[in-house]
């Protein structure tokens, strides 16, 4: 199947979960074991939800447990996508200066905001253990699946 197939399926998998009436952590648990299972570049796949509007604090995820349980705002790829509002896609992270290693495998990561009325309420974040594996598709797909979760929040 092609990424545009693969993508498709899982949207629609994920809004039969959010629609299904399940707590929010459960639906979110399972988005990132979907998507970790249902494209192999995606290594580690986990949320991030604001606490006091400075601070994101780990949620459900899919992978290696991480040292990284909170993380301030500006700090690391995770706060500065949340601290601007906005998908930071890094295709190589040993190029960034401002990287919070998870592990020494990861080697490229994405970080999608999840927003409601403007205001970030969580994010979703996706390590991979290869050089390069993101493209513009990954992008617009998992934007698309947090503005559909952000109605959990």
């Amino acid at each position: 199947m092609d990424n545009k197939s693969v993508f498709d399926n899982l949207l629609a998998e994920i809004e039969t979960l959010v629609s299904s009436g399940f707590p929010r952590d459960d639906i979110l648990l399972r988005v990132c074991r979907l998507l970790k299972s249902g494209i192999d570049r995606y290594d580690w796949v986990g949320f991030y939800l604001v606490e006091a509007d400075r601070e994101l604090v780990l949620g459900p995820f899919a992978g290696e447990p991480t040292e990284h349980v909170r993380i301030a705002f500006g700090s690391g790829i995770c706060g500065q996508a949340a601290r601007r509002k906005e998908t930071f896609l890094i295709q190589d992270v040993s190029s960034e200066t401002n990287y919070l290693s998870c592990s020494p495998e990861v080697k490229a990561e994405i970080v999608v905001p999840i927003l409601k009325d403007g205001k970030i309420v969580g994010e979703l974040d996706i390590d991979s253990h290869r050089l390069s594996p993101f493209s513009d598709r990954d992008r617009d797909f998992l934007e698309r699946v947090c503005r559909r979760l952000a109605g959990l929040f």
